[in-house]
């Protein structure tokens, strides 16, 4: 499998404009057909679609017609997100579950296959590991359905931030249950790639590759939600992410979740084009 055969996704927010998680309003000032056509001009060959953002588009252009621009536009890996409380017992689960089935329902009109998640957003304390291994089947039932795949990132602001937290939550629960492998959230939870060899390559749902420099910015979620970095052009090495993920023997796509105040003002084919040829130069030396 070489480089030029890597799929490669442009999760919501790389393409998504000046906008970002927790921001006054998180849709895109970019058409949606704009996005495919950038995305698919570019060499992607996947996207990433946030709750408040396609429901958006649905609501104006129809389901069929938004189907039919990833179809267009060659975006055949498609994945919607994000969410979170789907293991709490309060009344946010309440909400969660609302967005859980329509964010579901859209995935089974559109295609997409995977579901994006976390676990313990803003939480601190000890892992009810077996309350979430509960939760995580009910989930993964719900989306087996759809036909979809759910995937944790275990993020370093919630309370499953680690590697081997995440396998206690997920492990043997459910098949279509498992993990989302970011390079940004395993530096940045601080372990090293090495430590991506503990994880089984069927639970493996889907992987993001983004680069970041050695000092944060502010706190960690800041530091995420703003200066992120493409590809190449931070401090993280990953050549090393790439082959350790290679190494698992995961051939899936690979998203591309750049989150950054400065790509996010420059225009829309120039951070596509930017953050594509980024990625893509990760791979020259791998060894498939």
């Amino acid at each position: 499998m070489p480089s030029h055969q890597v799929d490669l996704i442009a999760s919501y927010w790389t393409i998504a404009g000046d906008t970002y998680p927790g921001a006054p309003s998180e849709i895109s000032p970019y058409t949606l057909q704009a996005r495919a056509q950038a995305a698919a001009k570019a060499g992607w060959r996947g996207m990433g679609l946030v709750h408040a953002d396609i429901l958006h588009w649905i609501e104006r252009l129809g389901l069929p017609t938004v189907r039919q621009i990833f179809d267009d536009n060659g975006m055949k890996h498609r994945e919607v997100e994000f969410l979170i409380d789907w293991h709490l017992t309060c009344d946010r689960r309440s909400v969660s579950d609302r967005i859980c089935k329509e964010l579901l329902d859209v995935a089974g009109e559109i295609g997409a296959t995977r579901l994006k998640c976390a676990a313990g957003l803003f939480e601190e304390g000890e892992v009810d590991v077996a309350l979430m291994r509960d939760a995580f089947a009910v989930l993964c039932d719900k989306a087996a359905e759809y036909k979809v795949e759910v995937a944790i990132e275990f993020l370093p602001f919630s309370s499953v931030n680690t590697i081997d937290k995440a396998l206690a939550v997920s492990q043997g629960v459910r098949p279509n249950g498992g993990l989302m492998v970011d390079s940004w959230h395993i530096a940045r939870g601080g372990m090293g790639f090495e430590e991506i060899s503990k994880i089984p390559v069927e639970l493996i749902k889907g992987v993001e590759i983004d680069d970041a420099n050695l000092e944060l910015v502010g706190d960690v979620f800041n530091d995420s939600t703003h200066h992120r970095k493409c590809c190449g052009e931070g401090q993280l090495d990953l050549p090393h992410f790439v082959q350790a993920i290679l190494d698992t023997g995961y051939r899936g796509p690979w998203g591309v979740e750049l989150i950054s105040a400065e790509l996010r003002k420059l225009p829309l084919d120039v951070v596509a084009k930017r953050a594509f040829d980024s990625t893509m130069a990760q791979f020259e030396n791998a060894r498939f």
